[in-house]
């Protein structure tokens, strides 16, 4: 019999279709996750707290599973894309979380953006068991969930990581272990310092090119392609232009995750002013009833809070 390395054994072991996946959280951008590891062949379970959210899943051959401590004792593979740090810590470490009932040599993934320190308290507990655990949260909002073309941020061991690699290239194409656990919620806390600026750019610079008496979509097929370019600008801002504000990603969530940003900078003693100040505008838009759109509806504000001319 050929002998492979427990980290070769492990990516035959992930890529065998006969394994069972459960995905827990079938919101915006779970439910378009777990679609794509249901299409690649695997068994998958799911559950969701609201369980109409699993229907289509189950209609194209899901199982629909009543708690997380049942899925977590049938699944090989666990993957968690919850809301708030709250949530993750409640279906890991609760009395009938995944941490007690998963079996030994099970993979969790929490692909919830979350807590940096709750992800290495999850690593430990779960290593005391015989539990393989990575953080890997994403980027690219629904379009990206929806074409597997997230950006996967991971934290944990590499062999953990080369074992589920199969399983992450059916949701995202840039993949990359950023270190031990905790470092790929780190990471994405990077890239939401980076996102909560430049969004305010986005809408401002739409705002700007609306009031200018410029078409939007023109100004965008000029600026999207040089210095100014990122993808908020090529998604969001069309959708913005469109009048477009349901949500790709929640302002809801966003501030939540500015927050964890906020905490982390803050104990490394660094200042983040642009940081902050995105928050108290996202904050203004949730105070206003609109915590449940896009990211995007910021511009909202601008235009509401535009001069008379």
């Amino acid at each position: 019999m050929k002998k492979y390395s427990k980290g070769r054994w492990c990516s035959i072991f992930m890529t065998n279709n006969h394994r069972v996946i459960g995905f827990i959280g079938t919101g915006v951008m779970g439910k378009s996750m777990a679609t794509h590891i249901l299409k690649a062949g695997y068994k998958l379970l799911v559950y969701n707290r609201t369980q109409s959210r699993t229907t289509d899943l189950v209609k194209m051959g899901a199982t629909w599973i009543n708690t997380v401590g049942e899925l977590s004792e049938k699944a090989d593979i666990i993957i968690t894309m919850v809301g708030y740090p709250q949530d993750v810590k409640e279906i890991y470490l609760g009395e009938e979380g995944i941490l007690h009932k998963a079996k030994k040599g099970t993979y969790v993934i929490d692909m919830t953006t979350s807590s940096p320190i709750l992800a290495r308290e999850i690593h430990k507990k779960a290593k005391e068991k015989g539990i393989n655990t990575l953080d890997a949260p994403v980027s690219g909002g629904d379009i990206g969930a929806q074409q597997a073309k997230l950006t996967i941020m991971v934290g944990g061991s590499k062999e953990d990581f080369e074992a589920v690699t199969p399983i992450l290239k059916l949701m995202g194409t840039n993949i990359v272990l950023q270190g031990n656990a905790g470092a790929g919620q780190h990471t994405k806390m990077c890239n939401q310092i980076a996102i909560a600026s430049n969004m305010i750019g986005v809408c401002e610079s739409i705002s700007y090119a609306k009031n200018a008496g410029l078409d939007p979509n023109t100004v965008l097929e000029s600026i999207e392609t040089g210095a100014a370019g990122s993808w908020s600008l090529s998604n969001l801002a069309p959708r913005m232009i469109k009048g477009d504000f349901e949500p790709g990603f929640y302002i809801k969530h966003f501030i939540k995750d500015m927050k964890i940003a906020i905490e982390s900078a803050e104990e490394m003693k660094l200042y983040t002013p642009g940081l902050k100040l995105a928050k108290s505008l996202y904050e203004e838009l949730e105070a206003d009833g609109k915590e449940n759109k896009g990211t995007q509806a910021l511009f909202l504000l601008l235009e509401k809070h535009a001069l008379p001319v």
